[in-house]
């Protein structure tokens, strides 16, 4: 699909029926150029990966919410905040940020190996989603500078069954543009064959139990995360996922962000709705009993 400004709805439904989606126009363009203006100097220090994994002639960094000003507003698009919420929300109580990473694959990459993000995690697949991944080209995506590929049908428990994922499809996308994919969706990088590098940003949505590919306690400290606001300071974990998972001292962690901190504080339940209903009955049943 690759349509200006396409519903929720048809945009959920393409990315359920082929593992995919491309929306274009996603976000006006000024605000991707003005990111990679911010994110410059560090494609221009970090050094090339190592590994054919994440390929040797190929620059990646993350921690960019505090690198520049203009990427939350990538995470914080409304249509693909509320395609991910969809998407991952029937199997866990939050949603979290699994990455936000920039990348540029310089001329002469190799083609990377097809794989499907969600194996990061052992556990077992099939029955919902794991993440939601989205692509924001900095450069044009083409054919020829090394675009990703993404495997229509490879998704899901069907697609996992097949033994071959099929042809891929070539994710042309101009900037200001969304490449949106299900964690269970084949895809890899394409060769760069041009003369020019191609970047893109990686935005991942995880559900919100899992342990994220990017710690983002350590790329976010309580120093940096105080001057987020509430709402993306959950998205990058300080915020509990019921019960008490991801608690600091038994509370959620967002208490780190406040001023005057107590050397000592007493945990609070955090229970989701049908294990506060279990807890009451219990009780109920215990009082009745003595």
């Amino acid at each position: 699909m690759t349509a200006d400004q396409p519903s929720n709805k048809s945009a959920t439904e393409t990315l359920l029926r082929d593992g995919y989606c491309i929306i274009e126009n996603a976000l006006p363009l000024e605000i991707i150029q003005a990111l990679n203006k911010d994110l410059e100097p560090s494609f221009a220090a970090t050094p090339l990966c190592q590994g054919r994994f994440y390929g040797e002639k190929t620059r990646r960094f993350g921690g960019l919410l505090k690198r520049s000003r203009h990427a939350q507003a990538l995470v914080f698009n409304a249509l693909i905040m509320d395609l991910v919420e969809t998407v991952l929300r029937p199997a866990c109580d939050r949603i979290q940020l699994n990455v936000m990473q920039a990348v540029e694959i310089l001329p002469g990459e190799a083609q990377q190996l097809p794989h499907r993000d969600h194996d990061m995690w052992q556990g077992a697949k099939g029955a919902h989603e794991y993440l939601v991944n989205v692509i924001w080209p900095l450069d044009p995506f083409t054919r020829e500078n090394g675009a990703t590929l993404i495997y229509p049908g490879s998704h899901g428990e069907t697609g996992m069954a097949r033994s071959d994922p099929g042809a891929p499809i070539v994710a042309q996308c101009p900037p200001g543009g969304a490449i949106v994919f299900l964690g269970s969706t084949a895809h890899g990088a394409g060769a760069n064959s041009s003369h020019d590098s191609r970047r893109g940003i990686v935005v991942g949505y995880c559900l919100g139990w899992l342990k994220p590919y990017e710690n983002q306690w350590l790329a976010y400290p309580p120093d940096i995360a105080r001057n987020f606001s509430p709402e993306l300071a959950a998205l990058v974990g300080y915020a509990q996922h019921r019960p008490n998972l991801g608690n600091y001292e038994g509370q959620c962690p967002s208490i780190l962000l406040r001023d005057g901190i107590p050397d000592h504080v007493g945990a609070i339940d955090a229970l989701r709705p049908d294990q506060e209903a279990m807890l009451a009955d219990y009780l109920e049943r215990a009082g009745e009993g003595r």
